[in-house]
């Protein structure tokens, strides 16, 4: 039996019925509460940001608390209440849930809780789906900070199982469907981990060379500097577009025009990571682009050459060529100074071509592990919207409510 026959066989016979959500429970935000107002004990107490970085889908106790008497003054969660996040910088954050197992807890704005008589963990996973998001993102406004209001959240139509045992067993085989591949990704990112140690123990290992063995030239002498050709846009005058806007770490930005087309290395030239290397300082990037004035721009005469570059910028300490402290600066003449050990172009490939490979299974997202992991997820999630679809009804459930 296939998975999918399996889902529809488990389904058969549920009874659902549609409804908006303000037919539902009610939705009712949180009030004047700041990460300041944390203390070591007091009332239970959950900030809205903590729902991105410390919960999961569902929690029944708190990290954090607040004072007494400002809990007495804030509105406050109860057990089977759902959590959610309300406001966010991108689209598919905003409303994230948490369903609340534990007793009364306090909220803080940005947040909303919704108050209904259904299992609190079949609503959270059903907010999850893309069924839900299609909805959601017509409801989604303001510029940079991405928010959704109570009475649109009240619209958004819903499939509810009329018995809260149906329920419950929905949310047993989700829960067991999670566990398995939070297991199984937890091994994966552990042989990850290892994998990592290994690749930078043999970079560092490739890319040190003894007093004399190679010859050493400054960058400067290794690659053209573009960075004349570059056009900084303020977020305000980008055209949208299928171009990619690179910064200081990455992407940014889509746009509709380029200035660049062709293989070339960009490098940070500011912002805390050049000092932190929470991310790569050096990536190459490829086709048509558009980079701003944080990142130079390099271009080299092969890929071997390019490749090497990049390894090896991103194996060293570059302190030394660093300007200022609050705002980290690798300036362009500083850049051009940096010292690069330069062996022959066959020990080049021989060191690239390894470290390609130890790359791949380390950092690439569509191959080795990285890609396992994120496989996991997928696999998780379709299973999980799977199981969550029910047959639509004929008539307009938002109709229906308006009567």
């Amino acid at each position: 039996m296939n998975n999918i026959s399996f889902m529809e066989k488990l389904l058969d016979g549920v009874e659902v019925e549609w409804k908006v959500l303000g037919k539902v429970g009610e939705f009712i935000r949180g009030n004047g509460m700041q990460k300041k107002d944390f203390v070591e004990k007091g009332f239970p107490a959950i900030h809205y940001g903590q729902i991105y970085t410390r919960y999961g889908l569902s929690a029944d106790k708190t990290f954090t608390y607040v004072p007494e008497g400002l809990a007495n003054r804030l509105r406050k969660a109860n057990k089977n209440d759902l959590l959610l996040a309300t406001t966010s910088e991108n689209d598919e954050d905003v409303v994230k849930p948490l369903a609340w197992l534990g007793d009364q807890a306090a909220i803080s704005g940005d947040m909303m809780l919704f108050r209904h008589d259904q299992n609190v963990k079949y609503l959270a996973y059903y907010f999850q789906t893309e069924a839900f998001h299609a909805q959601k993102r017509k409801y989604i406004n303001g510029a940079k900070v991405r928010r959704v209001s109570k009475d649109n959240l009240a619209k958004i139509v819903v499939p509810i199982p009329k018995t809260l045992e149906m329920q419950a067993e929905i949310v047993r085989i989700l829960d067991a469907f999670a566990e398995l591949t939070a297991e199984l990704t937890a091994e994966l990112t552990a042989e990850l981990t290892a994998r990592k140690k290994q690749y930078n123990y043999y970079r560092d290992q490739l890319l040190s060379f003894e007093d004399g063995e190679v010859e050493w030239k400054t960058l400067g002498e290794l690659a053209e500097n573009l960075d004349s050709m570059r056009k900084p846009i303020t977020s305000a005058l980008r055209e949208p577009g299928k171009i990619p806007y690179y910064g200081a770490s990455g992407i940014v930005d889509y746009v509709k025009d380029y200035i660049f087309d062709g293989d070339f290395l960009l490098v940070s030239e500011d912002g805390a990571n050049l000092l932190a290397r929470n991310t790569p300082i050096a990536f190459s990037i490829s086709g048509r682009n558009w980079v701003n004035n944080h990142a130079h721009v390099l271009k080299f005469e092969t890929y071997t050459q390019r490749r090497y570059i990049e390894f090896y910028l991103n194996s060293i300490d570059l302190i030394t060529y660093i300007s200022g402290a609050a705002q980290p600066k690798l300036n362009k003449k500083n850049l051009n100074n940096i010292s690069i050990p330069n062996p022959s172009p066959e020990e080049k490939k021989r060191i690239v071509n390894i470290l390609d490979q130890f790359d791949a299974l380390t950092n690439s997202i569509s191959e080795g592990l990285p890609r396992e992991i994120k496989l996991r997820q997928k696999q998780y999630e379709y299973y999980r919207d799977l199981l969550l679809s029910f047959p639509k009804p004929e008539t307009d459930v938002n109709a229906e409510s308006k009567k």
